[in-house]
């Protein structure tokens, strides 16, 4: 499946939370990630992320699509961080 990870977490933890997240996902913007991951994966990285966050500050937004062949992506501007896509 194709993922996109989008975050907004304390200041303390964002550093936690993107080094967790760059194992299964590609950071491809200030807390954005994109790519390709197993369900196996999926999960690990949703217990790894859940056990960083504070539930009641922070929050992490997933985006779930079938795979990357039917999503389009259009940049303006600067491009920051990873991967164009991940197939």
């Amino acid at each position: 499946m194709f993922v996109i990870m989008v975050y907004d977490v304390g200041v303390k933890r964002v550093a936690k939370v993107l080094k967790i997240s760059r194992k299964y996902l590609f950071w491809v913007q200030n807390s954005v990630l994109e790519g390709e991951i197993t369900e196996a994966n999926f999960r690990r990285l949703k217990s790894e992320i859940a056990k960083v966050i504070n539930t009641d500050e922070d929050s992490v937004l997933f985006y779930i699509l079938g795979n990357a062949k039917y999503t389009k992506r259009e940049l303006m501007g600067i491009k920051k961080g990873g991967e164009d896509w991940i197939l």
